[in-house]
């Protein structure tokens, strides 16, 4: 074989024969090229699909390819078989990804493939790279060699535009019928939510339910938290309500309500319905309170301890617990009717000495803000005394959660800039709420 390298548009087309004897019997063009492992980082063509002119197209496996030259046809040691030769996991080069849309995982964008750059590795045509440059669609259009003679300079000038396979995931179907991600899902789970959100964002409809779909339940909350409230319900409605409530479940509690909140009363009952029942219980709660409002801004993964312990005591459970909670910069000191009494920051229990009490060590003087107040004045508070979290206390001092700053900050961002930023608060999954630290 001697073609090094080049590209699949220009092998399409080609006359395909195989030797029958003595004599080079044509059997029809190539039309398409199959690779069943489109998952590997640079995956080998595995065969060739031709095109007969009658009523089936034919399948030579790539293992019968005899030659490969730039210019000329392809030629077979046998002769080739009909279909079925599709694979489940098979990848079409032409049909399923020419014209198609892509996520540069690298470029964190999505981009549409003109072209698909191979390589010759020992005998075997490898897919290195998907051209979605001008380029390639000169390339594809017949005009390359146009561009050479008549536009030498243009040409020339027409800057490379590839993207590494193993930077690429094509999002589309490749069948009516079975709906998937065609390369290894785990290169958009390493996104960051934000990059996720904005490519799922740019996408139709159907593609951004297909995306969420290919995701883990953490990966995909991650990202919809990123999203606007429209292309969060459009999303939820696609996937299906067992699925939708199990996102859900792993969003942020004050995110999750915030969603629930948006919801017709029906479909809100639907996805609580297929929620663990403590989980549901606390999102139909917070889902209640109005999201520009204290209540309904707080979460309620906290950790909260009794005045009569000793430091030592509360470190050695904090230790117990830390897996379960994100949040624990300050610990809320209640009684047993959970009777805000007093906080210490995290720093002020680690150098306490370790038989001093809590309440010994605690401040009593606690900033609160009430479920009703307004969202600005939480966050004005908040920046006022320069807080991590405030606790939110209803009239007979009952903290019922807290109010972390970066959801205090949401209120005063606009949308898009405040989808990007990180979150203190803890998944439902690996956070319980109220987290008692006890005797």
């Amino acid at each position: 074989m001697t073609l090094t390298s080049g590209f699949i548009s220009e092998l399409v087309g080609r006359e395909v024969t195989y030797a029958d004897g003595g004599r080079e019997v044509a059997v029809g063009r190539v039309s398409d090229f199959v690779v069943h492992e489109p998952q590997q980082a640079f995956p080998p063509i595995d065969g060739i699909v031709i095109k007969t002119g009658g009523k089936h197209d034919l399948y030579a496996p790539f293992s019968t390819v005899e030659e490969i030259t730039e210019l000329g046809p392809i030629r077979l040691r046998a002769k080739p078989e009909l279909a079925p030769f599709a694979h489940e996991e098979s990848l079409y080069l032409v049909s399923d990804l020419f014209d198609k849309q892509i996520v540069d995982i690298n470029g964190r964008k999505v981009v549409r493939i003109n072209d698909l750059e191979f390589a010759n590795v020992n005998g075997t045509l490898r897919v290195v790279a998907a051209d979605i440059g001008l380029a390639g669609l000169l390339r594809r259009l017949g005009l390359k060699s146009f561009a050479q003679r008549f536009l030498p300079k243009v040409h020339e000038n027409i800057p490379r535009a590839l993207i590494a396979w193993d930077a690429v995931a094509p999002i589309r179907d490749t069948s009516p019928d079975r709906v998937r991600l065609t390369i290894e899902k785990s290169r958009l789970s390493k996104l960051h939510p934000s990059d996720l959100a904005e490519i799922i964002s740019e996408l139709s409809a159907a593609d951004q339910a297909r995306v969420m779909k290919s995701l883990d339940d953490e990966t995909a909350a991650d990202a919809l938290e990123h999203l606007d409230p429209e292309t969060q319900q459009a999303i939820l409605e696609d996937l299906g309500t067992e699925r939708a409530a199990d996102i859900v479940e792993e969003m942020d509690a004050d995110d999750a309500a915030d969603l629930l909140h948006e919801l017709d009363e029906e479909r809100r009952q639907e996805l609580l319905a297929e929620m663990e029942p403590e989980t549901a219980g606390e999102l139909r709660e917070l889902a209640t309170y109005e999201p520009d409002t204290a209540a309904g801004l707080m979460t309620k993964d906290f950790v909260w301890i009794y005045p009569h312990r000793t430091a030592a005591a509360t470190m050695e459970k904090l230790r117990e617990i830390s897996p379960d909670t994100d949040f624990i910069y300050y610990l809320f000191v209640t009684d047993q009717s959970m009777r805000l009494l007093g906080v210490l920051s995290l720093r002020t229990l680690i150098l306490a000495a370790p038989d001093a009490t809590i309440e010994s060590i605690m401040e009593s003087d606690v900033v609160a803000v009430h479920p009703e107040q307004d969202a600005r004045d939480v966050a004005s508070t908040i920046a006022r005394y320069d807080l991590l979290a405030v606790p939110v206390v209803d009239d007979d001092g009952i903290m019922s959660g807290i109010i972390t700053v970066d959801d205090a900050i949401d209120v005063l961002l606009p949308e898009k800039v405040r989808k990007q930023l990180p979150r203190f608060t803890a998944r439902h999954h690996r956070a319980a709420p109220d987290v008692e630290v006890l005797p």
